[in-house]
């Protein structure tokens, strides 16, 4: 845990993620690194040279099987307030529209609540879970099935709603964060999607997967890229100036 809080310390002082006084809300999906956002901002505000509060926000999408009492305990023992709204995604996408792509419409749909969630809360700011291997991946992504070079920001400010998305775990590998979860016994709760596992995200993971076996620097050397290319957001030498 001290190896991701050091990594996500320097991500947000890299990037200027965190201001002085900031309400910054963590949207917990229930997933590991949804979980470890919420723990690794929750423990670094205890050090943190800029005073900041830390919240939770979950959207019970109405996915079947799907409990999150664990993680409202969680929240309780980091001593974060926890939001639970409920909303019919899986309803709409799999029962309304029986969309045979549904994870475009389905992020779309949490996207929009969730904004609207925070906009009603008079809160700005919101931690996303992204990590190193979701930069990757969303790079080959838009490169392979979009014909462009991008990339999500590490800090995002949404115009429309003057909400600020930050990712604070972008330093930290999937594996790092696999392992921590497990050390710290987090409540993970398992994602019985339809769809889980069956995306394009899930394809160029296994791309870069088998792609690492004859080349092991590989995933340091495209995030290199995406900071030196530079990708619009990500150059921080732009951003010290």
């Amino acid at each position: 845990m001290q190896q991701i809080l050091g990594l996500t310390r320097r991500c947000v002082e890299d990037y200027h993620m965190i201001e002085a006084g900031d309400r910054i809300a963590v949207g917990v999906s229930g997933g590991k690194d949804s979980l470890l956002t919420l723990v690794a901002l929750a423990r670094l505000r205890e050090f943190y040279p800029k005073p900041y509060t830390v919240e939770a926000i979950t959207l019970e999408t109405g996915t079947p099987g799907m409990n999150f009492d664990d993680v409202a305990r969680l929240c309780e023992e980091l001593d974060v307030p926890y939001t639970r709204i409920s909303v019919p995604v899986y309803q709409i996408v799999f029962e309304e529209r029986k969309e045979k792509n549904p994870c475009s419409l389905c992020a779309k749909l949490r996207r929009g609540s969730l904004n609207s969630a925070l906009v009603e809360r008079g809160i700005h700011k919101i931690a996303l879970g992204h990590h190193f291997d979701d930069a990757i991946e969303t790079l080959l992504m838009n490169l392979l099935f979009e014909g462009r070079i991008g990339c999500f920001q590490p800090v995002t400010y949404l115009d429309r709603t003057g909400i600020t998305q930050i990712r604070p775990l972008l330093y930290c590998r999937e594996d790092q964060i696999r392992n921590v979860v497990k050390k710290l016994q987090l409540p993970v709760v398992d994602n019985p999607c339809p769809a889980n596992g069956y995306s394009r995200r899930q394809e160029v993971k296994e791309l870069i997967e088998s792609l690492e076996t004859r080349y092991p620097d590989l995933k340091q050397k495209l995030f290199g890229a995406v900071q030196r290319y530079p990708l619009y957001g990500w150059d921080m030498e732009h951003l010290e100036k």
